[in-house]
């Protein structure tokens, strides 16, 4: 069976409950190459690569009504279509085209003979936001293009939190729980088949813990759900002596040790800094990938490549002219010693030449070099605690609350009152769901499950105090509520 149902019962959507159908097609790939033998691409003669993704998210919002408490769940997207005359909301129809373009343009450089390359990352929240809106042409227009054997060579999917949750402010078992949802709710459009080509992972905002417990535990999780490389932005990153990235045009492996001396690794690309739409949208990354050369990597000759991530529709730049860049670029670099890539081709061609993953360098996340000099992997919690309160006291720029795309904002402070809500949405699923042992194929926990990760999405902090905090509120008491009844 390739298939597993996108909703149960009618209206209860399928994120839990499948994990041997999910674990079974993920374990089917074993290591294997599964882009390389199909690309068409003479990785032995090219001298660089460029390698660009498209993050898509709406989050759900208690917006389907006047009354904040009973509102229907909806989608952003669907509330901008309802009240256009606010803010940017005129440009919903331009996001519904950006998010099902690729659709059609991928088909169209294919037909023109050309070798058209793109990595997707859509949260679980657009995709089902977009489908309870009727919006049934996204999803036809990505199945065209995810499935079918003339193109799916062309479009790597990259894994996220379902809900698009920061990974350093979420607690560790609820952000294993999104991951292992947004695999379920990916299979049940495309297969299972697609499902087991995805194998790279995209942190929502690009944020890493750096806190060695939860960043261990987050590398943990994505090892254990099989993925086996993660995108990272190069200043959330540093190297094992706490310089920045050296050689950032090649892939790294991110080392994090916890407070017990346990290690989870994982293969790292870098996505390099800069004001990422404008980057992406005017194509610049190929345009840097045309200045590199080979070099060396564990005693072979390897091509490097030129690795960013951008909002696929925000912004005049996304919306207006990357499809015209894009087509450009894409004529120009196919079949030329500068090519379009995805993740996943590049590092299988990598492991294909004998290069092993411990032959890569080693990354670990932002700070951490100051804790090991103080503190060793094995010294537990509570030292690890004290050393944290210590380097805190002497320098006020020290955290250990992740970093991301953007250095300034913190994903902790300043929004005690929503992430007040957040934790107890959080324990009263652990305690009555989790500990309560009800199973995760009924429909109560997928419903308890749906409503906590919902309130939990990025944009509830990152935009701020204000109305997108109060909606973050209301969807922690609407959790609360309904696990109460359980």
């Amino acid at each position: 069976m390739n298939t597993i149902p996108e909703y149960i019962d009618g209206n209860c959507l399928n994120i839990a409950g499948y994990e041997p159908q999910i674990g079974q097609a993920i374990e089917g790939r074993c290591g294997k190459a599964l882009y390389l033998p199909e690309c068409g691409i003479d990785f032995g003669s090219i001298r660089s690569a460029c390698c660009v993704a498209l993050h898509m998210h709406q989050p759900l919002i208690p917006a389907g009504g006047g009354d904040l408490r009973s509102a229907d769940i909806i989608s952003n997207l669907q509330n901008m279509f309802e009240n256009p005359g606010i803010g940017d909301n005129h440009n919903a129809s331009v996001f519904h085209n950006c998010y099902k373009r690729m659709g059609w343009i991928i088909p169209d450089l294919v037909n023109q003979g050309k070798q058209p390359r793109i990595m997707l990352e859509y949260s679980g929240t657009l995709l089902h936001g977009v489908r309870k809106m009727g919006l049934h042409d996204v999803i036809d227009h990505l199945r065209t293009i995810t499935c079918e054997s003339d193109y799916r060579r062309c479009v790597e999917w990259l894994g996220c939190p379902w809900g698009h949750a920061v990974a350093p402010s979420t607690p560790v078992q609820d952000f294993r729980l999104h991951v292992i949802a947004w695999q379920h709710h990916f299979a049940a459009l495309f297969g299972l088949d697609a499902l087991r080509r995805v194998k790279g992972f995209s942190p929502s905002e690009m944020a890493l813990p750096n806190h060695p417990d939860v960043a261990y535990e987050f590398v943990r999780t994505l090892r254990e759900c099989g993925f086996e490389w993660v995108l990272v932005q190069e200043h959330t990153v540093e190297l094992a002596n706490g310089w920045g990235v050296q050689q950032r045009h090649l892939p790294h492996r991110l080392v994090c040790r916890n407070s017990r001396g346990e290690e989870a690794s994982i293969v790292a690309l870098i996505k390099t800094q800069g004001s990422d739409t404008k980057l992406v949208g005017q194509m610049q990354p190929y345009f840097e990938a045309r200045g590199l050369s080979r070099v060396d990597l564990a005693g072979k000759s390897v091509p490097q490549i030129v690795t960013q991530i951008a909002d696929g529709e925000n912004g005049g730049v996304m919306m207006n002219e990357f499809p015209p860049k894009y087509n450009e670029v894409v004529n120009q670099a196919s079949g030329s010693d500068v090519p379009l890539v995805n993740g996943s081709e590049y590092l299988e061609y990598l492991f294909a030449l004998g290069i092993k993953e411990e032959d890569l360098p080693v990354l670990q996340p932002i700070k951490q070099q100051q804790l090991w000099e103080r503190f060793s992997p094995g010294d537990g919690s509570d030292r690890l605690d004290a050393v944290i309160n210590e380097l805190k006291q002497q320098d006020h720029r020290f955290h250990m609350e992740g970093g991301s795309w953007t250095n300034n904002i913190s994903w902790v402070r300043g929004y005690e009152n929503l992430l007040g809500p957040m934790d107890k949405a959080s324990s009263l699923f652990n305690e009555k769901v989790l500990r309560g042992n009800i199973p995760n194929n009924d429909n109560r926990f997928r419903t308890a499950l749906f409503l906590l990760m919902t309130a939990q999405t990025s944009c509830f902090r990152y935009w701020g105090q204000g109305q997108w905090t109060d909606y973050g509120r209301e969807l922690c008491r609407r959790a609360e509520e309904f696990i109460n009844r359980i």
